[in-house]
């Protein structure tokens, strides 16, 4: 079972007369990269969303937006006696400087302090409640999200470990003709020296050099590899980056093997694998 680390979820939630609105997006990254952006009346709880986000999500470019919209209408109040008291000490002080009384007193007057005043909201424990408990649920949507990705990863993963793996079995022929190419090669630059061998120790050489170039290992190694990858990719942790430390083993088995093997046709197999390695590497960087 695998993560894309690419996901989305969104939850609203009605309380105390507002509108909640809880959004997270997700994408890949390696390590966790968190950004949180909220309304200034859940400042104080930054600390417990990242905390959740961060348990919940792992791994990634995440980013959290909790906003409001207010579904009652604001209290706002003006102290007119103040004002007025404002307003007339302002005449008065307009009066003695000779400045004209037409000029906007009226605007200024009303950023003075305490003038006009609206009501204070507070973060109460109904309220904080309410957005964890839609940030835990905005969590699980974002990861049946990344599961559903991840399926659809899954099964891309496999056709292409299975296709190296049934490349390395088409290689065998071509190991079993390389051989005999050799070893002709082998003794058709020997008969056109004019010098006696001793065949026995022809035989010895070519095999002593087929030994270099055998490539028997590199095929188990491969094989063993691809089938620890699926057993990886199914496992109940997604773990993409051990799925991509074992792709680097694949690829340093394929390239090997190229460097090896001495032959036409399994080196256009090689490349082929090398095409499907390319891939798994491209793909695996999205995956959690």
């Amino acid at each position: 079972m695998i993560q894309s680390m690419t996901g989305f979820g969104k939850t609203s939630i009605q309380v105390e007369g507002k509108s909640v609105n809880i959004e997270i997006r997700t994408l890949n990254s390696k390590q966790l990269d968190l950004t949180i952006r909220m309304a200034s009346l859940f400042r104080e709880m930054e600390n417990e969303v990242r905390n959740i986000v961060a348990q919940k999500l792992l791994r990634g470019k995440i980013e959290v937006s909790i906003y409001i919209e207010k579904t009652e209408k604001p209290q706002v109040s003006i102290d007119k006696e103040l004002a007025k008291a404002y307003y007339h000490q302002l005449v008065e002080l307009s009066q003695e400087v000779e400045n004209p009384v037409q000029s906007d007193i009226f605007c200024q007057l009303l950023r003075l302090p305490d003038v006009v005043t609206s009501s204070k909201e507070e973060l109460t424990d109904e309220l904080k409640s309410a957005v964890m408990a839609a940030l835990e649920q905005t969590c699980d949507k974002v990861v049946a999200y990344r599961l559903e990705e991840g399926s659809h990863l899954a099964a891309d993963f496999a056709k292409r470990i299975k296709m190296i793996d049934e490349m390395v079995e088409e290689i065998t022929p071509f190991e079993q003709n390389r051989i005999v190419t050799i070893r002709n090669k082998f003794i058709s630059n020997l008969s056109e020296l004019p010098v006696q061998y001793d065949n026995n120790r022809l035989e010895q050489e070519i095999i002593f050099y087929l030994e270099k170039l055998d490539i028997t290992e590199e095929k188990v190694r491969l094989k063993k590899h691809c089938s620890y990858f699926m057993d990886t990719m199914n496992g109940e942790q997604s773990q993409g980056k051990k799925l991509g430390f074992i792709v680097q083993e694949i690829g340093r088995e394929v390239n090997t093997t190229g460097s090896k093997c001495n032959d036409f046709n399994i080196q256009q197999i090689v490349v082929r694998m090398k095409d499907e390695v390319e891939k798994l590497k491209e793909q695996l960087a999205n995956v959690l």
